[in-house]
């Protein structure tokens, strides 16, 4: 595989960019590599500017849940683009783009859109600590919710990778009002609230966590987070900026019937396009500026080509079986993927759920923070290395989510099945 000419941009980009990249993940560090730069895409295949050809498993990170370049999203984007980029003015397809979703998630009755999940999340817990007068927030070891100060300890995504439980710049007055309780150990939060209930403005949580790789919730965890709340007049805000719209039309809240205050949201909303939302119960979000006292705003919110992206996104997955032929195609890879790590004798353990996997290797069953910390993230690095050859793009970190498109279809399940065996026996040979 020839890589010239991304080495060389990422020479290049690095005199101008920190570290050549805008956003940490992409450097391909935590794999041993200099990134790719891609050059096109379509449907499931990614092509750098070296002219490698991959089938694609990050999917931008989840938002392109049709594959890339959709003749009707690009068609949507052209025709908004036309009329205009940006007016800093209200616009009909926000109207559409807020119906559609508060259809669609019935605990959301409004809306507000913003630029990114970061600003989502932020906005959210400046809500709910509005709403109730407090001031601490509880979220969970190797949940990300964004890069705003308040997360930034114990976070997921890039950070797991890097090891750095916090980030520089950020004082310690504004931490304290952030606790950290263990994803799916309840009593870990009701400890939390035992000790300070009175105060916890909220629990903020992903209901499926996707930033330390794919771990999902055991029974009754976000049913007993949902009850604490009440109990305590806390508000329970779900981060669903990777699950909304991901594993059914709406939040994963109408898969388990849990209904949170607030719910964040972006990422597949945008239909590809740089986009971020929050909403919950209407009594909650009429405190928002300018009908309330909660002040946020954005420039480019709601923005013409956004709204027109996720608005026609959002329709193509209302009126198609985009979910249970995505789900289909997943457990057919994953199962596969399963056997091909026993009959190489590789330890390794797979979550999946929909359209969402995650390789973790490690012997033991992935169910929280630590069971993620066992993973050997040399071996992945290594096996990252191999894959990539065969022509496969997953995420260039063991910490992060693979996500199949209604772009695949059976021949890249089945060509990934082969690639994947070729890669372990070839990472196999190596450690010996």
């Amino acid at each position: 595989m020839l890589t010239e000419k991304s080495r060389e941009r990422y020479q290049t980009a690095c005199n101008y960019i920190p570290g050549g990249v805008n956003s940490p993940v992409r450097a391909f560090k935590s794999v041993g590599l200099t990134p790719l730069f891609i050059d096109h895409a379509g449907g499931a295949r990614i092509y750098d500017i070296d002219g490698n050809e991959f089938i694609d498993y990050v999917c931008s990170w989840g938002p392109l849940i049709l594959g890339h370049s959709h003749p009707r999203i690009v068609e949507a984007i052209c025709a908004a683009a036309a009329n205009g980029t940006s007016f800093g003015a209200p616009c009909e397809k926000e109207i559409e783009l807020a119906e559609l979703i508060c259809q669609a998630i019935p605990s959301v009755e409004q809306v507000r859109m913003v630029n990114s999940g970061t600003e989502a999340t932020m906005s959210a817990i400046r809500l709910a600590r509005a709403f109730t007068g407090r001031d601490k927030i509880v979220k969970f070891e190797g949940c990300y919710h964004g890069h705003a100060d308040s997360f930034l300890i114990k976070a997921g995504s890039g950070l797991l990778t890097a090891g750095k439980p916090n980030s520089p710049g950020i004082p310690e007055d504004v931490t304290a009002h952030t606790m950290i309780a263990g994803y799916n150990n309840i009593e870990s939060v009701q400890q939390l609230f035992d000790r300070f209930g009175s105060e916890i403005a909220a629990v903020i949580v992903e209901p499926v966590a996707g930033n330390m790789g794919l771990v999902l919730p055991e029974a009754d965890f976000l049913q007993g987070l949902r009850k604490i709340t009440e109990d305590n007049g806390s508000l329970l805000i779900f981060d669903e900026v990777i699950t909304g719209f991901r594993l059914t039309y709406g939040g994963f809240q109408n898969l388990v019937g849990v209904s949170p205050d607030l719910t964040t949201m972006g990422k597949i909303i945008g239909g590809g396009l740089p986009v971020g939302a929050y909403g919950g119960r209407k009594e909650i979000m009429e405190r928002i500026s300018p009908q309330g006292d909660v002040y946020q705003a954005g420039t480019l919110s709601g923005n013409p080509l956004a709204m027109a992206a996720g608005t026609a996104t959002l329709r193509i997955l209302k009126d198609n079986d985009c979910y249970d032929r995505m789900e289909g195609l997943a457990q057919l890879l994953t199962g596969n993927l399963k056997n091909v790590l026993e009959k190489n004798g590789l330890y390794g353990s797979i979550n999946s759920i929909g359209s969402m996997f995650s390789v973790f290797f490690t012997s033991r069953q992935v169910v929280d923070y630590e069971s993620v910390q066992s993973c050997d993230v040399d071996l992945y690095a290594r096996f990252y290395r191999n894959l990539l050859q065969e022509g496969i793009y997953f995420p260039p970190s063991q910490f992060e989510v693979c996500f199949l498109s209604c772009a695949h279809e059976l021949n890249d399940i089945n060509y990934t099945v082969e690639a994947f065996d070729r890669a372990l026996k070839q990472t196999i040979r190596e450690e010996r």
